[in-house]
């Protein structure tokens, strides 16, 4: 059974820092890309960062690029997140994702197999 476990969400100030993690298991981690997306109340789910099964090729939604870095480890099974000058409009659910397209690190949500239930973030202003 696939489980993509998010973690490290919160509460920050607006400028301020959080790192999420995806811990991954019954898959071959290694195998996948990975990506985080994330849904704010109102909004469709939308992209924020993918990488590649090796970590290569990393691809960033504009709105955070510069600010947010996706990283993984593929020798504990984990990705991460680090998200830096965090902003209000920042405020959503985050989800991490598998997609067994390992060379792609796509922004279609449509494209990723297995998902993560998700971890709250809030920027306060």
């Amino acid at each position: 059974q696939v489980q993509l476990v998010e973690s490290g969400g919160g509460l920050v100030q607006a400028g301020g820092s959080l790192r999420l993690s995806c811990a991954a298991s019954g898959l071959a981690f290694r195998n996948y890309a990975m990506g985080w997306f994330r849904q704010a109340p109102g909004k469709e789910r939308e992209f924020v960062a993918g990488i590649t099964w090796s970590g290569g090729l990393t691809n960033y939604a504009d709105s955070v690029k510069g600010r947010f870095t996706i990283s993984r480890d593929n020798a504990k099974n984990t990705v991460f997140l680090q998200m830096n000058i965090l902003k209000p409009e920042d405020t959503a659910v985050y989800y991490c994702a598998a997609d067994r397209t390992y060379s792609s690190a796509s922004d279609h949500a449509a494209e990723y197999d297995y998902w993560g239930q998700g971890t709250q973030v809030i920027v306060s202003s």
